[in-house]
């Protein structure tokens, strides 16, 4: 664990900051600390008014916002309460247990890591020492954590020797230079022991979302009969940008026969967070309005829909990426009512005003509205739409094959 503490004038500022993050869905706020409310009850004035009346009780002190990070080595994967428990132990071993503070835990990053805001002014008006306290009190509180908590060991590292764990921009990466490869290899790696995923298409839409992705070559050349991968990374339109990286040449080696001995193992251990995301899916589904809306619901819920479209832009695939989980899931594999098929015809069957789908050997229901609909979408047989139309008006047709004739009556003979 490597913990980074900042100080600063604004509280406001610092709350901004995470809160911004948490519109964005790339952040949550996971604790709120010596708050007469629930986290979840809180709105952005009940968080920044809780601090800044302790800081207005000493006007002398100018710096009174602490703004922390604690990040973890990519290879945790930490559940939200135990991220939670660590949190309130640091602050109380750097001496601010007893100070309010809210925790955001981050979701914009290849390793795990929460921020913490506070102010170091106390009830009583003191201000708690800010001197040293990253070199003292947080260095003791870093190492005793990383034992009892059984986290991986920070080994020493210095803050300022450029070996954080930090989130890397691929947006701003020197292209060709060793700070991408760097880059390329800390994603592949994060990414790689930490989510489910049973297919390199699943693999990829975790990867994309990081500007990064897996290249297997085209059908038919020799890198894809040799079973060769290449990690590339993504420009803001997701072309491939930059010299390729080979996968034996990334820390841990992850070539495409590394990954498929990892498919089995992922499917067998993602069963258990599949119901969860079904019904939060199923839930989803009733209330989004097109498919936009559908991937922004769930965006807000920490879940990914990527849609595998063909050149002509016809959706042949949909995955989700479950963060909160850290699992990937190809719609198909959830079920029949998940798949890009069954999204496709929801949204055509709400755009058409089509009724729901009939039971097998069920007649089609005769609609006249329908029929406007298509005559108003495509092109069909003017003379047969408007036999049709006119059916609507003569309430009183009988066919003629039904109508009987008279018979005449015959003259007899005088």
């Amino acid at each position: 664990m490597v913990a980074r503490i900042r100080s600063g004038k604004s509280l406001k500022g610092a709350i901004n900051y995470n809160e911004n993050k948490v519109k964005e869905g790339k952040a949550e706020l996971i604790l709120a600390k010596g708050y007469p409310k629930e986290a979840a009850q809180l709105n952005f004035y009940d968080k920044l008014n809780r601090l800044q009346k302790l800081a207005d009780l000493n006007t002398r002190a100018t710096t009174n916002c602490v703004h922390i990070s604690l990040n973890f080595d990519m290879t945790e994967n930490l559940a939200s309460d135990k991220l939670q428990q660590i949190a309130e132990a640091y602050m109380a071993k750097i001496g601010f247990g007893i100070q309010p503070f809210l925790v955001y835990q981050h979701h914009d990053a290849a390793h795990q890591h929460v921020h913490i805001v506070t102010v170091n002014i106390q009830k009583d008006g003191k201000r708690i020492s800010l001197h040293n306290l990253g070199r003292n009190e947080s260095e003791k509180a870093r190492q005793e954590i990383e034992s009892s908590f059984g986290l991986v060991k920070a080994g020493g590292m210095k803050q300022k020797d450029g070996q954080l764990l930090k989130s890397v921009n691929l947006e701003k990466a020197v292209y060709g230079k060793s700070e991408t490869k760097r880059a390329v290899s800390n994603i592949v790696t994060a990414v790689i022991n930490q989510y489910r995923f049973a297919s390199l298409a699943e693999l990829n839409a975790v990867l994309n979302q990081f500007n990064v992705t897996a290249d297997r070559g085209a059908e038919g050349t020799r890198m894809f009969e040799k079973k060769g991968l290449l990690y590339s990374v993504l420009d803001e339109r997701g072309n491939k940008i930059g010299v390729p990286i080979k996968a034996s040449t990334i820390s841990g080696k992850p070539t495409l026969s590394a990954l498929e001995g990892k498919y089995a193992y992922n499917k067998e251990q993602r069963k258990t967070v599949q119901p969860q995301l079904k019904d939060i899916l199923d839930k989803t589904l009733t209330t989004a309005m097109n498919s936009d809306h559908f991937s922004e619901l769930l965006k807000a819920q920490h879940i990914d829909v990527v849609y595998r479209a063909n050149d002509d832009g016809f959706v042949y695939g949909i995955t989700y990426v479950d963060h909160r989980t850290k699992t990937v899931f190809n719609g198909s594999d959830l079920g029949k009512a998940y798949s890009a098929a069954a999204i496709r015809q929801q949204w055509a069957r709400e755009i058409s005003h089509e009724p729901p789908e009939r039971k097998e050997g069920m007649p089609p229901p005769v609609s006249i509205q329908s029929t406007k609909v298509i005559a108003e979408s495509q092109p069909i047989d003017t003379d047969l739409f408007q036999v049709v139309m006119d059916a609507e008006k003569s309430y009183d047709y009988l066919p003629h094959q039904l109508k009987k004739k008279r018979k005449r009556k015959r003259k007899r003979g005088i």
